[in-house]
């Protein structure tokens, strides 16, 4: 696979998406092969032998195990949460970004137990995003710097990446994305995120109205609904995602906001998305949906709505345990068993 340098405009970054190489197809078929050749039924392992082919394409190795895993965990604040869109306050983003560092945060455990490196990168906590109801969330010079900034954290050495995201009002923001991208109603795409009541929820969905109303462009370009209607964390998963596909990094997607950050991509380039699968199915309404759109089956469906990575940080270990089979069984041939 080839790296780039961060591009420097929605066009370059555009345009290293759409040029980004495929994965090995003789890996992919030296992998099939040796799937069909182990101790099992054909198929008896169901998806988890799709996955490990998945997976041994995008590494070009048929034969590949997981031992660089990296998560990384962007954190924004929005100036729509002044408009009551979320349960909590908008201090709350800082205060687990100290969390994160200390070591207490359920994606800290998670990643701990997939053997998972994890970074947190907070973008301008200081400087909430604009009100995206009174116009663009961001300029086009913040966007490409949370861009690059994602683009920026990825270990070119990982073998695989999870991305997660902090940023009290972001469902609000990735609902006003969804809705820019895929159309429909507001109330389509807008959840409780954090708790909000009955009260909460209809404020959320007139925010998410209002912010297509005053940022009409975002419908025609995913890459400026990004910047009208999202936040610096959304964008940095954005970015992240984009240089593991460039880097042939295999992905394990989150959440809703981290899949809507990921269908940016779909939208912006065809195959942008080949290299990530999606690692869970939330309890947040409109994640099932994206995930149709993006079409990815979920690996877990466990009701989770944390974020922060979590649901992918823990669909590693189905990942690994596929691989564990593929990599590690014997063959027919090998263990001197009849029938392969």
């Amino acid at each position: 696979m080839t790296d780039l340098a961060m591009p420097t405009s929605f066009a370059g970054f555009r345009a290293a998406l759409t040029g980004a190489s495929d994965p090995s197809a003789a890996a992919r078929l030296a992998a099939r092969t040796r799937n069909d050749s182990l101790t099992k039924p054909p198929g008896a392992l169901g998806r988890l032998e799709e996955l490990a082919i998945w997976y041994a394409a995008w590494r070009d190795d048929p034969r590949p195990r997981i031992a660089n895993a990296q998560a990384l965990v962007f954190a924004g604040n929005h100036g729509i949460t002044a408009q009551g869109v979320s349960a909590f306050p908008a201090d709350v983003t800082a205060q687990m970004v100290v969390n994160f560092q200390a070591g207490g945060a359920a994606i800290n455990q998670l990643c701990d137990l997939a053997g998972a490196a994890l970074s947190v990168h907070a973008l301008d906590l200081d400087r909430p995003t604009s009100d995206f109801t009174q116009g663009p969330a961001m300029t086009a010079q913040d966007c490409m710097a949370a861009l690059a900034t994602g683009w920026d954290a990825v270990d070119p050495g990982a073998d695989l990446l999870v991305t997660g995201e902090m940023g009290i009002g972001n469902t609000t923001s990735a609902a006003a994305i969804a809705l820019a991208l895929f159309g429909g109603a507001a109330a389509d795409w807008t959840g409780r995120g954090t708790g909000v009541d009955d009260a909460g929820l209809a404020v959320k969905t007139a925010v998410v109205e209002a912010g297509l109303a005053a940022n009409p462009t975002a419908r025609y370009d995913p890459l400026e609904a990004l910047r009208c209607l999202g936040g610096r964390e959304i964008a940095a998963m954005a970015g992240a995602i984009a240089r593991a596909r460039l880097l042939g990094i295999p992905v394990i997607l989150d959440g809703f906001i981290c899949c809507v950050a990921a269908a940016c991509l779909h939208q912006a380039a065809p195959g942008a998305l080949d290299h990530a699968v999606a690692g869970h199915v939330s309890a947040e309404q409109a994640h099932g949906r994206v995930l149709e759109h993006i079409g990815k089956d979920p690996i877990l469906h466990l009701g989770m709505r944390l974020g922060e990575g979590s649901g992918a940080a823990l669909a590693v270990q189905v990942l690994k345990g596929a691989l564990a089979c593929h990599s590690g069984m014997a063959s027919f041939a090998e263990a001197g068993v009849s029938g392969g």
